[in-house]
């Protein structure tokens, strides 16, 4: 069934909750529901100041080689006993599309580093301000709401990076910023089926269960064991254990779940980030605030959740099947559909209808009770969202620059109805795969990100279609700071010929 157009919307709210009026896609969509079925479908301890975390591009770069992902290091994964216990990679292939900002120098940032005003280093990189194509067909493409950087896996099992690498990000083994993809050549000889990306570092996820690392370790963010401050080079993460199946990246901080569903973490431990009760800081010296960085990962090993009065009990039998990180605060889903949120609780964005940072993981009391569960969550910059298991899409935190915060998750009104399949959160943008079309939404400023397409409106307060995606089934979303990155299928000639239509990125 067809779609009128969308008008794009210039009012005020944030969301559309169940308290306000209809929006013109909610009214689309119920009329299609009311029309048809619905469908089916242990290194020495390192302190950071505050001053030092801050000069995230120091000019002073240095290589890790001894641990570079050519070496053991001796930080091998136990032997499963099943192959149930590896990490699986999606069952997809697809067409890689992608929008938004392509000069990685310069966004998010009011001026370009030092070594990138160099006459010789000058990215021309334009805002895609609609979906375009690209020579890629991927399984994997991965992005974060931090991150000027993207990786992505294709369908002969190269893994190719691309975007910012001030840090060495990208795994290159330089500095150097890569316009368009590029593969990782440390990375040839191994199966990429997972990955996530802070704001300067880098995680990748093999097919046994091992994790390599690279770019910024200032704060021990890619948990090695070293302290030296930039790996250029993909170096084994300091894991001995069980395989490990799930990765994440906060700006300057890591997770990871192990086949048993056990949680570590590693990185700067600010606003109680890494869950372990506590931020590690002290007074260095004189009024000198310091934190002590967790530089190998470090078992989470407490779940909480608080009542009324504040009186706090453990959680039990809890066995972590996903992560997500936002800038300084995560969600994390059990094998009972129960969500917890930890880290900086500023705008609301942990759900827990105040503002306080959590030490450790907490149970969000809106999805524990019957039949309320949780089966998908994503973190932008300051908030959160979350797919329960009804297919019902929720939203808490704040995602513009201004107005009231949600102080607890609620419901996205305009989104009911939809069968969701996918969320990419940047840092204030919401990209939307659902049945088949793709909504976005997201205040100003934008570079692209939501794809309206040339001449067109490049932001909105609430849920619009991305209309030059139209006729195109979106596998999966991911975006970054300023981008969006999408899986397309391409099976049928009609697919492909919608696909080509496009215009082409590189």
């Amino acid at each position: 069934m067809g779609r009128s157009p969308v008008t794009p919307s210039t009012s005020s709210a944030t969301l559309t909750i169940a308290t306000a009026p209809p929006t013109p896609l909610l009214i689309r969509r119920m009329s299609q529901l009311l029309g048809m079925a619905p469908k089916r479908r242990a290194k020495p301890e390192q302190t950071a100041s505050k001053k030092s975390r801050t000069s995230l591009s120091s000019d002073s770069e240095e290589e890790f080689e001894s641990q570079s992902v050519k070496t053991s290091n001796g930080n091998e994964i136990d032997v499963p006993e099943s192959s149930d216990q590896f990490p699986k990679a999606d069952d997809i292939i697809g067409r890689l599309l992608v929008c938004g900002g392509t000069n990685w120098d310069l966004i998010g940032r009011k001026e370009l580093p030092k070594q990138a005003k160099n006459a010789e280093n000058v990215s021309n990189g334009r805002n895609l301000w609609g979906p375009h194509q690209t020579p890629y067909n991927v399984s994997l493409a991965v992005s974060g709401c931090t991150a000027c950087h993207s990786l992505i896996v294709t369908d002969d099992g190269k893994v190719l990076t691309w975007g910012r690498n001030d840090r060495g990000q990208l795994g290159h083994g330089d500095t150097v910023r890569r316009d368009e993809p590029t593969i990782v050549e440390a990375l040839k000889d191994y199966q990429i089926v997972g990955g996530a990306v802070g704001r300067g570092h880098t995680l990748f996820l093999t097919s046994k269960g091992t994790v390599f690392a690279c770019g910024d370790n200032k704060m021990g963010q890619l948990g090695v064991g070293s302290q030296l401050q930039t790996i250029l080079a993909p170096t084994r993460v300091a894991h001995k254990g069980k395989p490990i199946v799930k990765v994440a990246c906060g700006a300057e901080f890591s997770l990871i779940v192990d086949c048993a569903g056990h949680l570590f973490s590693f990185g700067f431990p600010q606003y109680g980030q890494l869950g372990h009760n506590t931020e590690a800081k002290y007074f260095a010296s004189g009024n000198k605030l310091a934190y002590k960085c967790e530089y190998s990962p470090r078992k989470v090993m407490l779940f909480i959740e608080k009542n009324r009065d504040g009186h706090t009990t453990p959680v039990e039998d809890v066995k972590i099947v996903d992560i997500a990180c936002g800038i300084n605060h995560s969600l994390a889903i059990d094998d009972k559909k129960r969500c917890y949120s930890w880290g900086f609780g500023g705008y609301g964005r942990l759900g827990h209808s105040e503002t306080k940072d959590e030490m450790m993981p907490r149970l969000i009391k809106t999805f524990d009770s019957l039949n309320r569960g949780v089966k998908g969550i994503w973190c932008g910059g300051t908030f959160s969202m979350a797919v329960d298991v009804h297919n019902l899409l929720y939203f808490w935190g704040l995602s513009k620059t201004s107005g009231e915060a949600t102080m607890y998750p609620k419901n996205v009104q305009d989104l009911n109805g939809w069968n969701i399949r996918s969320i990419g959160c940047a840092n204030r943008s919401i990209v939307v795969a659902a049945d088949d079309s793709v909504i976005s939404w997201g205040p100003s400023p934008t570079y692209g990100e939501l794809g309206y397409g040339e001449n067109k409106s490049k932001s909105s307060t609430i849920p619009q279609e991305v209309k030059p995606l139209e006729g195109i089934y979106i596998h999966k979303v991911s975006t970054g700071y300023g981008h969006t990155l999408m899986i397309a299928r391409n099976q049928s000639e009609q697919e492909k010929k919608l696909i080509d239509n496009l215009p082409k990125w590189p």
